[in-house]
């Protein structure tokens, strides 16, 4: 048998991990995604352990979304404009210090609801800075033609450490020590993501394609033009919005409260849930970044996300913990996979000076109503039972999805850029361009 010399080719999958200056981000973000595994069931216990229930937990988790949204759209404009090495430090430090003090005041007693949305409201501040960052860092770091790969393996480090990993751990430490130390595994994570964003690559802004934008103000006024006239982009962010309205409260406050009160679970329950959710996360992920773009793939994003809801119906009809965590897996798998399609999309068709503020808007819009929903959905379920509001979060989603691809009118728009040619991008778009180093850096902004 002869041999050539060289070195095997990696699966696709996997293959952005041959980039240095990328292993550095995944590690930012592993660890980032650990750290709010880890505090989604912390917080849960942390709030009972003070003599909460739903509705504290409601106002809790809506602080930190507030923070989000209060910060997503300057974000968006810090990262086109600055490095985003220097915001994923700045969030890394803002995160540890917020839940380090959350785990020394539990520890000692003193820790209070105020106290604990306050550390909330911080976190999801230094979060809204965070994601349009990163997201404009990726294109830089890796070649096009390895975006959906790199999407696909985000995809499973997601819910892999955010549902499953970070959650059993939390509720093991939870059931053993106590929130306070859960806290502290929260605080060692989010240092964690410090240490991998500090030996990120320093990168320049990118070039601009003009001066139109001249000042903070004005970036913002171009990124929100450039989302209104895009027709694929608009109409995916308005559908989200609904959907998250009427979806994301339920999941993240009132699954807990369906395991204890339905199931009759602790921490130990709640965290196997949501392991099922982080299990089916990544089998979608996996998939969805191993194979071709779909032909119709804003039609096949739509979809999946209306149909990937209605599971969420058995949270609000089972007794028993078997079909909760069944459905948690196939809501996993259909939230996931077409979230790698999102990703990629974004990445390959917005032009890279805009994509940090797309990024922002994406996140922004989406995720407008997030606050309102997780602060009604405690008081809604209190007055309504948790019955009627999961039935609501698993069959709207249908109506609100239907309504979209009728009316959105997007077959015309994706059939015209097809993403699974060489250059997917079609008139008035811009590809990320420059060779990359071995380290996979971007020559152009280095």
């Amino acid at each position: 048998m002869t041999t050539t010399g060289r070195a095997p080719r990696l699966p696709r999958a996997v293959r952005p991990l041959r980039h240095r200056s990328y292993r550095w981000l995944a590690g930012t973000l592993a660890c980032s995604v650990l750290a709010e595994g880890l505090w989604v069931v912390a917080l849960v216990w942390q709030v009972v352990a003070l003599g909460g229930g739903p509705t504290q937990l409601s106002l809790v988790s809506g602080a930190l979304a507030v923070g989000v949204l209060v910060t997503a759209l300057p974000g968006g404009v810090i990262a086109d404009r600055v490095s985003p090495r220097r915001v994923l430090v700045l969030v890394a430090v803002l995160q540890t210090a917020a839940v380090a003090a959350v785990a020394v005041l539990s520890s000692t007693g003193l820790l209070g609801m105020v106290a604990l949305g306050a550390a909330a409201l911080a976190i999801g501040i230094a979060g809204g800075l965070m994601f349009p960052a990163y997201s404009a860092l990726v294109p830089r770091l890796v070649p096009p033609d390895e975006l959906q790969a790199v999407n696909g393996l985000e995809g499973v480090l997601r819910p892999a450490l955010l549902n499953a990993l970070g959650p059993a751990v939390a509720g093991v430490v939870v059931a053993a020590a106590g929130p306070a130390p859960a806290m502290a595994a929260v605080a060692v994570a989010s240092a964690g993501a410090l240490g991998c964003a500090v030996g990120l690559p320093r990168l320049a802004a990118v070039e601009r394609a003009s001066a139109e934008a001249a000042s903070p103000l004005g970036d913002l006024r171009e990124g929100f033009r450039y989302m209104v006239r895009t027709r694929w982009l608009l109409v995916t962010l308005l559908f989200a919005s609904a959907m998250i309205l009427v979806v994301l409260g339920p999941m993240e406050v009132l699954v807990p409260f369906a395991v204890k009160d339905r199931a009759g679970g602790g921490p130990g329950e709640h965290a196997l849930v949501l392991a099922m959710f982080g299990l089916g996360g990544a089998l979608g992920s996996f998939l969805a970044g191993s194979v071709r773009l779909p032909r119709r793939y804003l039609t096949a994003m739509i979809a999946m996300w209306s149909v990937g809801c209605v599971p969420m119906v058995v949270f609000g009809l089972a007794d028993s913990l078997v079909p909760m965590a069944l459905a948690a897996v196939a809501v996993g798998v259909l939230f996931n996979a077409p979230q790698v399609f999102w990703g990629t999309l974004l990445q390959r068709r917005v032009p890279p000076h805009l994509l940090g503020r797309v990024s922002s808007l994406d996140f922004f819009v989406s995720l407008s109503f997030m606050p309102v929903s997780m602060a009604l959905a405690g008081p809604v379920s209190a007055v309504a039972g948790l019955t009627p509001v999961f039935l609501v979060a698993g069959l709207a989603p249908l109506l609100i999805g239907a309504v979209a691809l009728g009316l959105g009118r997007l077959g015309p728009d994706e059939l015209a850029h097809p993403m699974d040619a060489a250059d997917p991008a079609g008139p008035g778009e811009t590809e990320p361009t420059g060779p990359t180093d071995d380290a996979g850096v971007s020559s152009s902004g280095s």
